[in-house]
């Protein structure tokens, strides 16, 4: 596959200088004041002939020409819609990129970024890696001949060994689901471009988002997400995004988007820039939480995994990286039967897969969103069946601890005393469990 070699006339440089497609509705283009990320995300400048405060929906497949050799700016919304346009531009902004892109769903995103590899390559990525990247890697090392290599991402010396010639693409997390281990992004972008200059180094920028981090600035030359979590935050779009630094880099990813028909829709489009405008507000407000949240687990004797907290062996290596803690926790309880009963007593918090959206949920991902990965790869890869993970919302954080507290009460997760809570210690659990499911059961 080969980028077209005759660039459309629908590839200009926009105001700031950027190979991007033009728009009737560019979004934020900047004069020489660049504001605080927090301000970038909300502030948006169009040239809409009405001066709408909201960008049009250009709910419009097609678009009419002005001769019959066209060159107008857009003409089919598979290639291109105002909508969108608008919304990768301020994507582009918030990213730190020279161009981004938005099609239909985070998967999609990582689809097409593997578009631009070749039977034969090399791709190194973690031991602890979502579900469906597992899932999406491991059919195209199965079916397309590239060679995968899954390491522990913490370790940059054993990233490093497996590092050469023949690798394609680093392809990150960080921080990781549901381990929350943290990779050091310059490092290992360092180590792949000098085992081979034409490496790519992609990021999944999911769990922190632009706001908390920016790959790009740390040596990553692609970074994607799913634009369903945080971007959106309220999980009525599927979105994925896709931001690079190089021109030319763009241009290869935006082929298979256009051929594909994957580009984000205009009416999605116009949902996702409205759920970016609230970002700064809402992961305030989560992160907040969920330090609140992972400080009680831990007090109550859990072993909880969260960056924001200063027993997180890579605390200090995170912080270097990242501007936040982000929302998204996991502890383990040392029983799966007793995570089962405490994530089935919760009440506020919601069972279901996925994360970022306003509402907090919880989960037990070897049972659901990472359940496409076998219980031998599970095991190997030292991911605990036991462990539960928390997605933390805005709601009243007293009140989710309160809901928390019970469940892990009527669960039998915890010893109750005079002086409060505690989680049973594993060698106890076997007795006092049964106990307590008895009497959860008959209540």
């Amino acid at each position: 596959m080969t980028a077209p070699t005759k660039p459309s006339m629908a590839h200009k440089l926009d105001l700031d200088g950027h190979n991007l497609p033009p728009s009737p509705a560019p979004s934020s283009p900047h004069t020489g004041r660049r504001y605080a990320l927090a301000t970038e995300l909300v502030y948006t400048e169009s040239n809409d002939q009405y001066h709408a405060s909201s960008v049009p929906i250009y709910q419009s497949a097609t678009f009419k020409q002005t001769s019959s050799s066209a060159g107008q700016e857009y003409d089919y919304t598979r290639s291109g819609n105002p909508t969108r346009t608008h919304l990768e531009r301020h994507l582009a902004k918030i990213m730190g990129a020279t161009r981004a892109l938005a099609v239909s769903s985070g998967m999609g995103a990582l689809d097409v970024i593997t578009r631009l590899l070749r039977p034969g390559d090399e791709v190194v990525t973690g031991d602890d890696l979502y579900g469906g990247s597992n899932r999406l890697l491991t059919f195209l090392a199965t079916n397309s001949g590239i060679v995968v290599h899954h390491v522990d991402t913490t370790d940059v010396a054993a990233v490093t060994k497996v590092l050469g010639p023949k690798t394609a693409m680093l392809l990150l997390e960080t921080p990781t689901n549901p381990l929350i281990k943290i990779a050091d992004v310059p490092a290992l972008a360092a180590a792949a471009h000098a085992a081979n200059p034409a490496a790519l180094v992609a990021v999944d920028n999911t769990m922190l988002s632009p706001l908390l981090l920016s790959p790009l600035d740390l040596g990553a030359d692609i970074v994607y997400e799913s634009g369903t979590k945080y971007l959106s935050g309220h999980h009525d779009v599927m979105a994925g995004v896709i931001g690079v630094r190089d021109a030319a880099l763009g241009q290869r990813l935006y082929f298979p988007i256009n051929t594909s028909g994957c580009g984000l829709s205009p009416f999605d489009s116009w949902l996702l820039l409205r759920g970016i405008k609230t970002l700064g507000v809402r992961m305030e407000k989560q992160q907040s939480n969920a330090q609140r949240i992972a400080e009680f687990l831990e007090s109550q004797g859990f072993s909880v995994r969260y960056p924001g907290l200063k027993s997180h062996p890579q605390y200090d290596l995170h912080w270097s990286m990242a501007r936040g803690a982000g929302a998204v926790l996991s502890f383990e309880t040392g029983d799966v039967r007793l995570s089962e009963r405490i994530v089935e007593s919760a009440r506020l918090w919601a069972i279901s897969v996925s994360f970022g959206c306003v509402n907090s949920l919880i989960s037990m991902p070897c049972r659901m969103s990472h359940a496409s990965i076998d219980a031998k790869t599970r095991a190997e890869r030292k991911m605990p069946e036991d462990i539960i993970r928390l997605c933390v919302g805005i709601e009243d954080v007293d009140d989710l601890i309160d809901d928390l507290r019970r469940a892990l009460v009527q669960a039998g997760a915890v010893r109750v005393t005079l002086e409060g809570t505690a989680a049973l210690a594993a060698a106890a659990a076997g007795g006092e469990e049964v106990e307590a499911e008895g009497a959860v059961e008959g209540s």
